[in-house]
């Protein structure tokens, strides 16, 4: 993988993170104001990051791992700060994401070497 790739692949992680923060200050703050203003923050900062890892990697990647991230994070964040219960499906959606995410990756970075 090359450092492009490496790059893209960072911020398309920090936008699902961002895109996860988004959600957990909508549940974690009282004052309306603070919430509308963090959840607005944290998208506005999910889409740059999101849009800088589309200069990388293809759609499918990016939107895949943002997504994926995402769903890791704000599971991993309800079970650790809202004290939410993870079921074994759970456990086994997240699994199956990360080996689809996996799997679309590769497809993806094959599919381009033959190209070129």
């Amino acid at each position: 993988m090359e450092a492009r790739e490496r790059k893209g692949y960072a911020w398309a992680i920090l936008a699902g993170v961002t895109a996860a923060l988004a959600a957990i200050s909508a549940k974690l703050f009282t004052s309306q104001f603070v919430r509308f203003s963090m959840v607005i923050l944290f998208n506005a900062t999910m889409w740059g990051c999101y849009v800088n890892s589309l200069k990388a990697l293809s759609s499918l990647q990016a939107t895949v791992t943002n997504f994926a991230t995402n769903f890791l994070f704000s599971g991993l964040a309800g079970f650790f700060l809202f004290e939410e219960a993870l079921s074994f499906q759970w456990f086994a959606g997240a699994l199956l994401i990360i080996i689809g995410v996996l799997v679309l990756s590769r497809s993806s970075i094959e599919r381009k070497e033959s190209i070129d």
